[in-house]
């Protein structure tokens, strides 16, 4: 099974940067999907970006685009998602998941396998 760890969440001033990364325990074949999603205290899971394991297409929430990247590094299996011009509307605990490319890819129902999640925090 495979197991995502995320890390470099923390707190930081609207307009400022972070880089969120998702290492995974293993290289396998049947992950076709890396996605980002978040949830903000009192609602859902919701959809980020997500990247292709094969040829590293991308697709972002509107909410996002312009401002987050989703990026993939295959010898490290690790996910980045880098995150600028944040404002305090996308503090959230940010999860990875990854997906064996079933179903709608925006949707959190077609992830089996998350990280723990890590907090990212955007003070006015």
């Amino acid at each position: 099974q495979v197991q995502l760890v995320e890390s470099g969440g923390g707190l930081v001033q609207s307009g400022g940067s972070l880089r969120l990364s998702c290492a995974a325990s293993e290289r396998t074949l049947s992950i076709a999907t890396w996605g980002w999603f978040r949830q903000a205290p009192g609602k859902g899971r919701t959809f980020v970006a997500r990247i292709t394991s094969s040829g590293g297409s991308t697709d972002y929430a509107d909410s996002v685009k312009g401002r987050f990247t989703i990026s993939r590094d295959n010898a490290k299996n690790t996910v980045y998602l880098q995150m600028n011009s944040l404002t305090p509307d996308d503090t959230a605990v940010y999860y990875c998941g990854a997906g064996l490319g079933f179903g709608v890819y925006s949707s959190a129902t077609n992830y089996p396998y998350w990280g723990q999640g890590t907090q990212v925090t955007v003070s006015s």
